[in-house]
This record gives structure tokens, sequence and C-alpha cells, in this order.
């Protein structure tokens, strides 16, 4: 695939420098590691590569979701990679899902959401701050994602008027206060997830969690460590990211008397 205006791409030198751009004409980057002439990419195709002024080669790299996530504009912090694999598979979230997220922040985590709802599913996220929704709208524009998500400027925990979701994921940091609406707003069996940072709000947030219908709760920490693969000289690196936060989930079941009540109906 041949790069042109408008494209992005991720500029490739190493692992800790590389930088996600948008080819425009006349444009050129100034970095440590020389000059790089933008618009003489436009033509080249993914893969490729590029000297700096000062001859430093740069790859060209067609940028993935992670690179959109990881590159995000954001004042908020975001959920990481080796949390998001483990929220696909078990909210069990897939094309055509209807997601319900509480707490937009940047859109890190609704960019992953949308690229696998699409193309027949849909996102429907809701943040009360205006700053946060005008970040998230550039992010989820920029990675291609924003026709799959609808974002409301609203406190959810007002109530909303949307149900059957097979998803509410709840990015708050008082999750434990949004559990009812998600509850009422998801079919039954639907999944919850809550992302919460501190040992705290994961205590708070299950005990609502048990005293609102839900079951299969479940509280996991994700943990990763890179492997520096040489030959030779292969180890674990010396660095990684530890604690990042704790993943609630829990599925919704209705109460005994109601179900019962429904079938005799």
């Amino acid at each position: 695939m041949r790069i042109s205006v408008g494209n992005y791409v991720l500029l490739y030198h190493t692992m800790n420098k590389k930088w996600l751009i948008k080819v425009e004409e006349e444009k050129k980057m100034h970095t440590h590691l020389g000059i790089i002439d933008i618009s003489s990419i436009i033509g080249l195709e993914y893969g490729m590569s590029i000297n700096t002024t000062l001859h430093k080669k740069i790859y060209l790299i067609e940028p993935t979701i992670y690179d959109f996530i990881m590159k995000s504009e954001r004042n908020t912090q975001i959920v990481y990679p080796k949390d998001l694999g483990y929220i696909a598979i078990r909210s069990g979230i897939q094309n055509g899902s209807k997601v319900l997220e509480i707490g937009t922040g940047s859109a890190a985590l609704t960019t992953f959401l949308a690229s696998i709802v699409k193309p027949n599913g849909h996102v429907y996220s809701f943040d009360i701050n205006p700053d946060f929704m005008k970040i998230a709208k550039k992010n989820l524009l920029k990675a291609k994602m924003d026709e799959y998500v609808t974002l409301t400027e609203q406190d959810i925990r007002q109530g909303i008027n949307l149900h059957d979701f097979d998803a509410a994921i709840v990015d708050l940091g008082d999750p434990w206060t949004a559990v009812e609406v998600a509850y009422n707003a998801l079919k039954g069996s639907g999944v919850f997830l809550a992302i919460c940072p501190t040992m705290n709000q994961a205590e708070k947030t299950s005990v609502s969690l048990k005293n609102n219908h839900f079951t299969d709760i479940e509280c996991v920490e994700i943990l990763i460590r890179n492997i520096e693969a040489r030959e030779g000289m292969t180890r674990p690196s010396m660095r990684m990211i530890g604690h990042t936060t704790y993943l609630i989930f829990a599925r919704k079941i209705f109460p005994f008397s109601e179900k019962y009540n429904d079938e005799l109906n």
C-alpha cells in the first residue's frame, strides 16, 4: 500500500524512538536524530525506509490500533494493552456487540472497543468532562473509529433510556456508584466490567455487585514481562510494567421471584 497525503505513519527507529504522524505536504519533523522530511514519504510503501539529515534510518510502518492507543493524545491514565486483551475475551465483545462505556476519558479504551464491535456493533460512551470529550473525539477520528461510537456528555448515574447492552464497562473513580445503572442497561447475563486502580475501589465495587444481582464475579490483575531476546544473551528485561489496574468482571442475573413471575405470565 502506497502512502498518500492524510495517511498516518508510524516512524520507527527503535522500540523507544518512534512517532505517529499524519502525512502532509511540505512537512518536516525535527528530532534529535535529525530532520525527517515527511513530504518525501508520499508515494512510498509501508515497510520502506528513509534517512534523516543525520543519516539515521527510519522505517515507515502502517499503524495498528495498538499504535493509535499508545500514541493517543491524553491527560488521563489509559487502559494498557496488557489489560485490553483480557477485557476482550472475558467480556465476549465481538462484531455486532452493543457496548456501554461509562467514563470515556481520552477514548483509548473506546477506540479498542470500537475496533472489535465494528462494523455491525456500536459503542455508547458517556463522560461528564467536556475537555475529555474534545480529546476523545480527536483520538477516535485519528483512528477512524468515530462512526462506531456515540459520545455523550452526561452523568450517566442520573439514568439513561438505553437498554439491552451486551456489556457495560465502567472507568470511574467510584465505579460502585454506577453498578445499578449498568444493571438496568444490560441484557440478561450481560457482562459488567469495572476498571479499578486500587484495592479499595475493587472491594467496594465487588460488594455493590453482590448486592445488585450480579454473579460470576471475578477480580484479576494482569502482569506482563518483556524478554530481551538476543543471540546468546536472552534474559528478562530489567524493567517491566507492573500494576496498572484491577479488573472486575460480573454477569447480570434476575432475582428468582422476577424470573418465576415472568415464566408464569
